[in-house]
């Protein structure tokens, strides 16, 4: 019998969530913007470079700023197309422009759009309304004819509101939780130690708005991406930051503002070898039993597996492939590449 691929056995055709990298590297000043796409070149695809338009441009100058993210979206230092942009705030006076500027002569390169500080779905609707007449304008040709994603950041109390409309938009693929100005937003309400590692994932108000914005992601198959820590010289806190973020608020991506943090929270998000190899080894008997119930020995226990738990497994070794844990040593390598031939 045919040897069936896990993405084909287990998912169906509307089941297919987005499969992004794990990190998001943020950067908005030029020499930063190329001395990421050369460290991107250096570690390989494992994190995303979303060059930046809103803070990183310089007031007056974001137009000019967009014509350079354009030139660096489609020079050869891109070499992997997993490099996005964010631009103004939709009513921004130089929100228009800075899209027709990205979307006419990137818009085929860019991996996605990031949007800021929606205030509800409607002005997700209109930034979409905006970025689609440039796309007929320009006439952009993307690979596949797939449409270009757009990220949101949810930071405003009408997007939290919103946050399952947002998530639901067939334009988004991702949402990424704005803990500063979330909290600004509380006009003083919510102290500054919310806005540190420790007290982000202690204060009630900032972890409720962490678990809408995940919940709603994995209710519609998007990909939650949690918010940045200041704290960039603390690896090890940065580290502890986004495995809880992985492990106890349901969170498949992180932000970096800093090169240093780039490598913590892509170790933080990669499974243990030996996560990797009891999936490996469970997809690989459950493949040949043509993906019906098997029974596996671990821990000194028996244990079944169908489809519901093979749909977990498969999550780690995809986890595993973007962490670029393929490049490892040991005995799970070898499963690994049985399934993703082309790391």
């Amino acid at each position: 019998m045919p040897v069936i691929h896990p993405r084909e056995a287990l998912f169906g055709a509307d089941e297919s969530a987005p499969s992004l990298p794990v990190c998001d590297h943020y950067c908005g000043v030029e020499v930063r913007m190329r001395k990421s796409l050369a460290l991107q070149a250096e570690l390989g695809p494992v994190f995303d470079i979303t060059l930046d338009g809103e803070d990183g441009a310089p007031v007056g100058g974001e137009v000019e700023h967009a014509h350079l993210m354009a030139e660096l979206i489609n020079s050869a230092e891109n070499r992997f197309g997993r490099v996005g942009a964010r631009v103004q705030t939709v009513d921004h006076p130089a929100f228009e422009a800075m899209v027709d500027v990205l979307i006419g002569q990137a818009g085929a390169r860019m991996a996605y759009l990031m949007l800021p500080k929606p205030r509800d779905r409607n002005d997700l609707e209109r930034a979409v309304a905006i970025i689609e007449a440039a796309e007929a304008r320009h006439n952009v040709q993307r690979p596949k004819d797939l449409p270009l994603p757009l990220h949101a950041l949810v930071e405003t109390h009408g997007a939290l509101r919103d946050v399952h409309a947002l998530a639901a938009h067939p334009r988004i693929e991702s949402l990424s939780f704005g803990l500063m100005d979330f909290v600004s937003e509380h006009r003083g309400a919510i102290p500054q130690q919310a806005m540190t590692v420790q007290g982000q994932f202690s204060h009630p108000l900032v972890l409720r708005a962490k678990l809408e914005i995940s919940a709603a992601c994995h209710a519609y198959g998007k990909t939650p991406s949690h918010c940045v820590v200041t704290e960039f010289k603390n690896a090890a806190a940065l580290q502890d930051a986004a495995r809880r973020a992985a492990s106890e608020l349901g969170y498949t991506r992180m932000w970096s503002i800093h090169p240093d943090q780039i490598r913590p929270i892509v170790a933080a998000f990669a499974p243990s070898t030996e996560e990797i190899q009891l999936a490996a080894d469970i997809l690989l008997a459950a493949q040949a039993a043509q993906w019906g119930p098997i029974r596996h020995r671990h821990g000194g226990q028996d244990q079944l597996h169908d489809r519901a738990s093979y749909r977990y497994f498969w999550h780690v070794l995809e986890r595993a492939h973007h962490t670029a844990m393929l490049r490892t040593s040991g005995p799970s390598q070898g499963a690994l590449a049985h399934f993703f031939p082309n790391p």
